[in-house]
């Protein structure tokens, strides 16, 4: 492994406060890890908290500000923050119309959630939590309880982020949020593992001319080792794979994201996201919105990750609205 980096075990906090030097006209740290929008002092909306481990830059944190996170509670290196940092968190998010608590569905975060979630009600706050779990890969549309949290969790975080802007109840928040991520699904590939930035262990690892189409978030298993195949072969797999998940119909108009990983060049995602688009449109499917580059890494893990999401009015409104994040603004 070699990486720019100190004592590992200064890697969170150090990460943390360079992204908060580097954004410091839009975010600030306070003490238990959190990332906090510099306007949320001056909310009067809902507000929105979120967490997750550090090691994924961009995210999570760095969509942290003005129409999309207010708070985002930072773990160590693909670890969930406890849960006496979130319920802080809440506590700060509050600004008297309720918080929506967002958090991604691995073991660990869904345990701190799920904690959050007893003390918060225990002490009358008004929080509603959405999940988000769109892999498709681990489990079907029916068992979805079981999917992996993907990179979905930002374009819900833009889309909650601008209900909440235009004023919307905590329960309308969480309900165009949880529209949102009833309609939308991920696949991951994976053509090299990476390594953990403070052990220096292979997360994963997959053999010379293979990849895995399936991988989640931290190596966890997938669909199985294929060879290694073209970018347009690759990204037809994955789009019928994606479109059979949602029932995707002639005529629908779709958020579509590909997602570096780490390792893979935004040469690479510009191809695959070509193809994406022409075998989209010889179905009579059109991309209303896109992102294409690295919003949730995996360190030096080569392959990206598939989205989309079906659009409609609403929602293509609350995508198009101004947000202004280090990593995200309009």
């Amino acid at each position: 492994m070699k990486k720019f980096i100190n004592d590992p075990e200064n890697l969170t906090s150090e990460l943390l406060e360079g992204l908060a030097l580097a954004n410091k006209d839009i975010i600030h740290l306070e003490d238990g890890n959190l990332v906090v929008n510099n306007k949320l002092k001056d909310a009067d909306r809902v507000t929105i908290v979120t967490l997750g481990g550090t090691g994924h830059e961009p995210a999570i944190s760095g969509f942290v500000g003005e129409g999309m996170v207010d708070i985002s509670v930072a773990g160590n290196v693909f670890a969930a923050p406890g849960p006496q940092a979130c319920i802080e968190a809440i506590k700060m998010a509050d600004k008297g119309h309720g918080v929506l608590f967002v958090v991604l569905n691995h073991a660990g975060d869904m345990l701190t959630g799920n904690l959050t979630m007893k003390q918060v009600k225990k002490l009358g706050l008004n929080v509603i939590k959405v999940v988000t779990q769109e892999d498709i890969a681990n489990a079907p549309r029916s068992n979805a309880d079981d999917r992996r949290g993907l990179v979905g969790c930002v374009p819900l975080y833009k889309i909650a982020g601008a209900a909440a802007a235009a004023g919307k109840s905590l329960e309308e928040v969480a309900a165009v949020a949880q529209k949102f991520a009833d309609n939308m699904a991920t696949i991951a590939v994976a053509a090299k593992g990476a390594t953990h930035p403070a052990t220096d262990m292979v997360i994963a690892q997959i053999e010379e001319g293979k990849m895995e189409i399936g991988m989640g978030q931290h190596g966890e298993g997938g669909g199985g080792l294929t060879e290694m195949k073209t970018a347009d072969e690759t990204a037809a797999i994955m789009i019928d794979a994606l479109l059979r998940d949602l029932d995707i119909k002639k005529g629908e108009k779709l958020l579509v994201i590909v997602n570096g990983v780490g390792a893979t060049t935004l040469m690479e995602q510009l191809i695959v996201f070509r193809k994406c688009c022409h075998y989209l449109a010889e179905k009579g499917i059109e991309v209303v919105a896109n992102i294409v580059g690295e919003v949730l890494t995996v360190q030096e893990m080569a392959g990206f990750q598939l989205f989309i999401a079906r659009m409609d009015d609403e929602l293509l409104k609350y995508w198009k609205a101004p947000c202004d994040t280090p990593y995200y603004k309009n």
